[in-house]
């Protein structure tokens, strides 16, 4: 019989509670390493350059796993499984691990697991879910994961309005949508990805495919963003070079459409629009970027969707 009580494991990459807490996130990227003054003076700084520094970004994350538990039991009649979603964070408190060690300690006995990013990788999504399941595995709770959903079409749904909406504004400016380069773009990873066989890539080329063919698109491509900073190469080429490369082949409008993110963090809000915004006033192109999906319905269900599927998989 199926407990009455599902957890949902609902994880993420995770940000700092305070300004004052930016050095403990960033050496918990940096594996216990301090980072030096002048790294956590180019951090700190990035933050402060976003409205409301680190707040509206951890707010962001909160509201969107307490909109999954919502509709997840939405219409829930006397008798049906109750879905309590648990927030872990892989740099950040509440961590991984202290999601799993909270659902057991709650008396939940089966657990669903998800990640707040769409497309698969064995370094991001994969290495999120290992972290759940040997916590869960040292405290016997039964849990599986949701994988991807990068296809899903209520996804697909939300990301096309997205793109749709952001060339109709376009056009409002006396701009020809044809006149339009989109480029899609997501977080870079390590180029060993690829020879690994890893899904990632092929998977954000998919999503793109589809909405591009959902809004007729005619011109567009895909490049990566907010890349690591270490010695070992990372996917490229990075939008900033490719905003640079069209401008000098004629381009004038771009709209970016940043897939691979999911709500409004750094590499959004800091990233595209304060970085590439700048970098497109130098080069006399008129820059846009998508808005995030953050806690639309479309998305919600989407999540609530492939959550449902993987629990009642395992039933």
């Amino acid at each position: 019989m199926a407990h009455t009580k599902i957890g949902v494991l609902v994880m993420s990459y995770g940000t700092p509670e305070s300004m004052d807490r930016i050095e403990d996130y960033y050496t918990h990227i940096r594996h216990g390493n301090k980072p030096s003054p002048e790294q956590l003076q180019e951090l700190t700084d990035r933050y402060e350059a976003i409205v409301g520094g680190v707040f509206p970004l951890r707010e962001n994350t909160d509201k969107q796993v307490a909109a999954l538990e919502e509709t997840l039991n939405r219409g829930r009649g006397e008798g049906d499984v109750q879905f309590v979603c648990y927030q872990g964070l892989k740099h950040a408190s509440p961590f991984i691990e202290d999601g799993v060690e909270r659902m057991v300690k709650d008396g939940i006995r089966e657990a669903v697991g998800v990640v707040l990013a769409p497309h698969y990788s064995v370094m991001s999504v994969g290495a999120y879910n290992q972290r759940a399941q040997t916590k869960a595995d040292e405290l016997g709770l039964k849990i599986s994961f949701v994988k991807s959903y990068h296809d899903h079409p209520k996804l697909i749904e939300a990301l096309t309005r997205r793109v749709e909406h952001s060339l109709q504004q376009f056009e409002r400016q006396g701009e020809a949508r044809d006149q339009v380069r989109v480029l899609f773009s997501a977080h870079s990873l390590p180029e060993k990805i690829v020879e690994m066989g890893d899904p990632y890539p092929e998977q954000l080329l998919e999503t793109s495919r589809l909405i591009a063919d959902r809004v007729g698109l005619p011109q567009w491509q895909f490049t990566w963003q907010s890349a690591g900073r270490t010695a070992t190469p990372w996917l490229g080429p990075d939008v900033l070079d490719t905003m640079s490369a069209l401008a000098k082949e004629g381009t004038k409008n771009i709209l970016v459409a940043p897939i691979g993110f999911v709500s409004d963090h750094l590499e959004v809000l800091y990233d595209l629009d304060i970085e590439a915004q700048a970098m497109a006033k130098e080069l006399g192109i008129k820059f846009a970027r998508t808005e995030s999906l953050n806690t639309d319905p479309l998305y919600m269900e989407t999540l609530a969707d492939v959550v449902r599927q993987q629990w009642e998989g395992n039933e």
